[in-house]
């Protein structure tokens, strides 16, 4: 492996770029506390690791070479992040004002889906498997045949992305009071359900 350090100021810089991941992890952070924006973390964190063993072993070369394996993931993770979107949009219709108490009593209980939410959204988007295949070699010599250098890079990947998505939940939580107000949560349900839905369409119509 060469030019280490120039892949982690790359994974960087295209971890900041906002996306699924960063829509959902954002709302269940916003709405429901630090403790859901960390369980949707570690879900995401999750994914790619199975992302990163997945290139190892070449199943998502399967993905990249087979049209209808691709399109399989596709639409599946497109419509999966449409769900999301419009529960959003119906989280915001039903938004009511109700007793502090009975918030956080709703909130322990509503964040157990914020795991499977993070695994999902990242693990049903099949740009992430591509990501991972064609990324990851520029940065390994072509004549080292080892399957080490890839699993170090995406273990790099993973690290990176932990690190930026907790300082981010962290920062969230802190102006989190601000958020909780009923207009607030409003804006945040309508905006982030715009987001999903436009990420879900635009995954779905995505070209091979």
């Amino acid at each position: 492996m060469h030019q280490y350090w120039l892949f982690v100021t790359m994974c960087i810089l295209l971890i900041l770029l906002p996306g699924p991941d960063t829509a959902i992890a954002t709302k269940n952070t916003l709405t429901l506390g630090k403790k859901g924006g960390l369980k949707t973390v570690f879900g995401t964190c999750c994914a790619l690791l199975i992302h990163t063993f997945a290139a190892v072993v070449g199943l998502s070369a399967i993905i990249t070479k087979s049209a209808f394996v691709f399109s399989i993931f596709k639409y599946v993770g497109g419509a999966y992040l449409i769900y999301l979107g419009v529960k959003s949009f119906i989280s915001m219709r039903n938004q009511k004002i109700e007793n502090v108490l009975l918030q956080e009593k709703e909130r322990k209980s509503n964040d157990r889906p914020c795991f499977k939410q993070g695994f999902l959204t990242n693990l049903l988007n099949p740009k992430v498997a591509v990501f991972f295949l064609t990324f990851l070699p520029q940065f390994v010599d072509a004549h080292d045949h080892s399957f080490l250098p890839f699993v170090w890079m995406g273990l790099t990947y993973i690290a990176l992305t932990a690190i930026w998505f907790v300082l981010y939940i962290l920062l969230l939580n802190a102006i989190r009071s601000f958020m909780m107000k009923r207009r607030t949560q409003m804006a945040i349900e309508g905006v982030t359900g715009s987001v999903l839905v436009g990420f879900g369409i635009k995954l779905a119509l995505e070209r091979h």
